[in-house]
């Protein structure tokens, strides 16, 4: 099958980004801002896009437990949604930066 993804990655300080950027350089990625790529045609068998994704990275790079990287593309039902592949959601960098008050009846 082929999907078009989005990925995101941040491997940490010491992170393989040798084997990720040789990844995307196979997959024929196109750079998006830091640390971001699309590729246009990622093929892969079999049904699930996540796990073969998993596989693929995972035999191209270092994994450990500071690696983080997120993947949006067509999943269950052909819907497009974002998932992680590895590793999880931590506190924003903007957190507290906005106007997050309570709304009074004056404000609606």
């Amino acid at each position: 099958m082929k999907s078009a993804i989005w990925i995101s990655y941040d491997l940490g300080v010491n992170g393989d980004y040798e084997g990720m950027y040789a990844w995307l350089d196979d997959q024929e990625a196109v750079e998006c801002g830091s640390s971001v790529a699309y590729i246009a045609q990622y093929t892969y068998d079999g049904e699930d896009l996540a796990q073969a994704l998993r596989g693929d990275i995972r035999d191209a790079v270092e994994v450990d437990k500071r690696t983080r990287i997120y993947v949006i593309g067509k999943f269950a039902k052909g819907k497009r949604a974002g998932k992680f592949l590895f590793g999880g959601r931590k506190g924003s960098p903007w957190d507290g930066y906005g106007e997050q008050g309570e709304i009074s009846d004056d404000e609606m």
